[in-house]
Parts: C-alpha cells; structure tokens; sequence
C-alpha cells in the first residue's frame, strides 16, 4: 500500500475513534431529554432543539417554530450549532488537537533572492578619440589593469593637433605683440581668438598644464598623452598600437569599482515586501559566511515575463574591492510587516527619502544633497507610519491553523467557557508571511484557534453531516437527506420564489428592483410558516432563511445596482438550496443558472423559471454568460 493510502486510512481510523467518544457522550446528552426521574440532576433552564439560543427558566414553547422546549440540566452537554462539535478530553488526546491564541504581533517576512555583481554605471569613463591621428603607444596594453587618475594611458599622433597648436602660439604672439596700447576692439578680438585656441584643446582632452607649457615652449608636438580621468580597472580596450581612428572611436572603457551594483531577481509573489531603500544582506561564493549589506536603490519598473521576475538594485561600498563583476550572490531582505500588509521598517518612520540615493534620508522635507530631486515621504514609498501602538500589527494566525479550500478558509475555534467544543468558523486571510497568514475578518486578538488536529476535526464534522471545510451551508443541501415537505410549505416557498424571480427579471435588464418588488419578497419569505416542518428539515431551513435575510438586507430600490447584484448573490444561494431540499409544487420547475466569471471569476448561480441564460449579474454586458446547472422539479 502506497504512502498516501496509509495517510488516508490512519486519517477514517482516528476519525472513527473521535466518532466512537462523540457517540457515547451523545447518548448521554439524548438521555436527558427525556422526563426527569426522581434524583434527576436540576434543570438549568428550558431551551429549543431547533434553536439552542432560546433559553427560559420555565417549560413552554419555543417562540421561533413553536416546538416544545426541553430542559438542560446540572452537568449536561450543551445543545451544540451545526457547525460546531464536542470532543471528551480521550478524543481531543487522540486527534492530537493543539490550541493556540489569536495574536497581534508584526512577522518577518524573509525574501530570498539571487542575482550578480556588476559595475556601477555611474562610475564608468569612455576614453575616446577628439581627433583624428594614429596611434603611436599603448601605455594601457590589455584590460584588467587598475589604473590611477592621472595615469598615462596611450600617445596619439595628429597632424589636426599639431595645427590647433600652433594657431594657439599664433594667437598668443598676436596678443603679446599688441601690447597695452592696441585698439581695444582689436585687443578684444585677439584674445578672443586665443580663448578659443585653447578651449578647442581643453575640449580634446589637454590638460591645463599641458596647454600652459605649449604656450611657454611655443613648441607645438605632434604627439598627445592621453591620461586616466578617474581611478579604477580597465574593463575594456578598444585600440591597438599603429591603428587610425576618427573622432569618436572608442580607446577604453575605466571603471571605478570602489561602488558596485548587485542586480537581484524578485520573485512577483514577492514584491509587496520588498520597497526602495530597504536594507539587503547577501552572501557571495567566493566568501562563504560574510555577509554584505546595501540598500534597493531601484526597482525595474517592468516584469520579465519569461522568469515573472523583477530587477532589483543594490548600491554597495567595495572600497577594498573584494565584489568582483559577475560574482554570483544569495540575497534576502527581512521585511516586518504591519497591519493591512505593508512593511514596517524603524529606519524610515517619519522619514524622507531621496527617489534616487536611498542613502539620503532626512526628518523633513528638501532636495537630495546628491541630485537635487525633491525628497519624498517613507509612508509614498509603501512603508507603514510608526506611530508604537498595538492597532499597527496585523491579527496571525499559525500557516497550519486555516483549512483552505478555493477561495475559503475554515478554522476551528473553541473558548474557555464551552471546553471540549470546537465550532468551525469562515474567515478572511490576507497573505502569507513566513510561517504566519495575515487575518483580515472573522477573528479577534484572544480567540482560540485550533493549530494541529484541525484536518481530524473536520472529518469527525463530515462523519456527522453537518458543514465543514468541504460542505459549507449553501452546499449541503445536495447532501442532506430530509423528509419531504408538506405541499403548504412548498406552495409558500414557491410565492417567495416568484417574487424572486421579479427581481431577477429587472437585473437581467440592468434595472435595479423597485421598492414594491423587494417588499413583495420580504414578505413572501415572511409568511412562509416554519412550524409547518420538523427537526432536521427545520434546521436546514432555518440555514437557508440566513442566507436570505442576508440577501434582502443589502437590497434597497435607491442602491447602487453592483450593490444589489451583490446582495442577490446571498439571496439566490438561500433560495437555490431551499429549492433544492423541499422540491417544487407540481408543474412548476425552476432552473439553476452558473456564471463562472461573475465577481472577478469567482462565479455565481442563480434561479430561472424558463431555459436560456439570462445572466443578472452582468446584464446586457454579457447576458448570456452562463450554463444550465440542474433542473428542481
């Protein structure tokens, strides 16, 4: 028998044995639902099977369905809800059920992330030609060569200089033979002349000690040393000694390496954790242990759709020049987050931030030091504002506690008070952090979630036929077998339907339903009489009834139609599963109707009394979105 076989068997065994303890404390509980004999324990109070929440200190009859109460005695087990079930002390020890509080509290979410080293783009020089000549020696022969600035790199032969020099001369002899007695306009046009002899050889890269000493010599070369403008590593050479260029070939290419990039590939899932200026730490292959630190100073505005990734960069000091280009780097990013999912980080609270230098932060607003670009609030940037209280971290929950199926998620809860009871509960998860879920509805800080046994628990609430993680209430009516109804009950049922229908009509025709038709409703669902069925089909109804009223609630003639389509969704899960689990009056069937694409694709079903898609959540948009499901006779 193959691994998954065994899980599912051990799973119906301890299933079976909760199951086991369930029934013997369930005969107890039938037991005293009979009449008190003499040394009975004494009546707490008088309640209703169908609806536990009616509780009297006298017998009577219960004010909802009209049943008779029972008494609950001294020591008795409470009557339990239909999602809710009791387990001895031996069953919880068998499930291995774990409790855990529900906490406030902000987790770290740790981003892993790989990527490379590559040289800063702001600290590369491109040396090339400003001239046309030759060239007569390469100082710099190869690449890989740290060079200083100031270094000599390469001579060049140029006629073109040779002339630009001596017209510098020229100018200078004209200047000085005019002496102070010259016309001043003349004057003015000769120096003019000369400034701009020498600006054409600062712009090709003279120094201004070499245009100085050529003025002093008044001996032009034909040969120009090129030097290094900034410090760093040659990465790339162009040229080779006894070659010609035009202006504008490239010779080499120098870069500073004291700063380095590390470019880092974020997944999508990823990327609500990781914000501009949030420090990283990586490790690399060639220093197994040591870790590295930087700040993203970038975030690739557009994904990759090939790996779903996106670039992020990091500026990191490497003054020793240990981080070679192309080294391979591991990388994550600690990420603590706040309430609502966004990240909390101490260093940026109440902070302003340069858009381009992470490094620049300040307490108020200005310009960068760097660029001079406006500084820009942390909270702009995605951070959470730190303001110390305890509202600021998100309710979580252990990643084992929810059972999640599709879109739902299911935890069992239980409280001091009722001990042994565990009631399953629908909430709301926001995204997972780490070893946590965010809990955005359905929970408060201090309930008791069950953390381990959950999975053991619900197959015990299956075993029983009540909802679960994989029957929720608008499901089990398909599951549930109940007595049939009487034909006064279908016939009010099907008054209820009719008007549903009304309202279904104008939604299909983009009207929102007017006051007279949703009244007609309230009152059809109103004058169906509950005590007309008994036990079980009661409950069932009563489940059905919620869901309704739920509908009816959120409907208002003066509303927003998307509004109401979403109340009518509650609405037509309500009365689909009443239809489906008391049948129709004869010669009177309806149909089921799905639309998968209804509500962001979540889908939704509703009622019609003839074929042919007539879709109420989208209207004319896309009327005949949907397909025929099941026909209720």
């Amino acid at each position: 028998m193959n691994k998954p076989n065994l899980t599912c068997l051990a799973l119906v065994v301890v299933a079976g044995s909760i199951g086991f303890f369930i029934g013997r404390s369930g005969k107890t509980q039938s037991h005293d639902h009979g009449s008190a004999p003499a040394g009975e324990a004494k009546i707490k109070f008088w309640t209703c099977s169908m609806h536990p929440q009616i509780q009297q200190p006298n017998p009577g009859k219960c004010k909802i369905c009209a049943m008779d109460l029972i008494p609950v005695r001294e020591g008795q087990n409470e009557t339990l809800g239909s999602r809710e079930l009791k387990l001895t002390e031996a069953a919880a020890k068998l499930a291995d059920v774990e409790i855990v509080p529900v906490t406030r509290r902000m987790p770290v979410m740790n981003v892993r992330m790989v990527g490379k080293i590559e040289h800063d783009e702001s600290r590369l020089a491109y040396i090339s030609a400003r001239f046309p000549g030759r060239i007569d020696r390469l100082y710099v022969d190869y690449t890989g060569i740290t060079v200083k600035k100031g270094d000599h790199l390469a001579s060049i032969y140029s006629p073109e200089l040779l002339t630009a020099q001596q017209a510098l001369i020229q100018a200078k002899r004209i200047v000085a033979e005019m002496g102070k007695n010259a016309i001043p306009s003349m004057r003015e046009r000769a120096e003019a002349t000369l400034q701009s002899a020498r600006e054409k050889l600062r712009l090709w890269d003279l120094t201004p000690e070499q245009i100085r000493q050529i003025e002093v010599s008044e001996k032009p070369s034909d040969h120009l040393t090129i030097y290094a403008p900034i410090s760093g590593v040659v990465i790339h050479k162009k040229a080779v000694a006894g070659g010609y260029l035009q202006t504008g070939d490239p010779i080499y290419t120098i870069a500073d390496l004291s700063q380095v990039w590390v470019k880092l590939d974020a997944y999508e899932s990823d990327l609500q954790w990781v914000h501009f200026g949030q420090e990283v730490e990586f490790e690399t292959e060639a220093y197994p242990g040591e870790v590295f630190k930087g700040r993203i100073s970038f975030r690739d505005p557009v994904l990759s759709p090939k790996t779903r990734t996106v670039k992020m960069r990091v500026n990191v000091d490497n003054k020793d020049g240990r981080l070679k280009p192309d080294m391979f780097v591991r990388a994550i990013v600690k990420s603590q987050i706040a309430a609502g999912g966004r990240v909390m980080d101490p260093y940026f609270a109440g902070k302003w931030i340069s858009p381009m230098h992470p490094e620049i932060v300040s307490d108020k607003p200005g310009d960068c030091t760097v660029c001079g670009m406006p500084l820009v609030s942390a909270e702009s940037l995605g951070y959470a504002p730190a303001n110390g209280s305890t509202n600021s971290a998100p309710l979580v929950i252990p990643v084992t506690a929810p059972l999640i199926t599709g879109e739902r998620a299911v935890v069992y809860v239980t409280t001091t008070n009722r001990p042994g009871v565990f009631e399953g509960r629908e909430i709301i998860l926001g995204p997972r952090a780490g070893d946590v879920y965010l809990v955005k509805g359905g929970l408060q800080e201090g309930d008791l979630v069950v953390s381990k046994g959950n999975f053991k628990i619900d197959s015990a609430i299956q075993i029983l036929a009540k909802p679960s993680m994989m029957n929720p209430d608008h499901d089990h009516a398909e599951h549930q077998s109940l007595p049939d109804a009487p034909d006064e009950f279908k016939g009010q049922l099907h008054a209820a339907t009719k008007a549903y229908l009304a309202i279904k009509n104008n939604l299909s025709s983009d009207k929102k339903p007017d006051a007279s038709q949703i009244q007609r409703l309230k009152q059809a669902v109103a004058d169906i009489d509950m005590s007309l069925i008994k036990d079980d089909s009661h409950m069932a109804w009563m489940a059905d009834l919620k869901l309704i009223n739920q509908g009816l609630s959120g409907m208002t003639a003066d509303g927003d139609i998307e509004k109401t389509r979403k109340a009518f969704e509650n609405l037509s899960n309500g009365l689909i599963a009443a239809n489906k689990r008391f049948g129709r009056l004869k010669d009177s069937p309806v149909f089921i109707y799905h639309c998968p694409m209804a509500f962001e694709d979540k889908g939704a079903s509703w009622l019609q009394d003839e074929k042919g898609t007539l879709n109420p959540y989208f209207g004319a948009r896309m009327l005949k979105c949907g397909a025929l499901r099941q026909e209720i006779k």
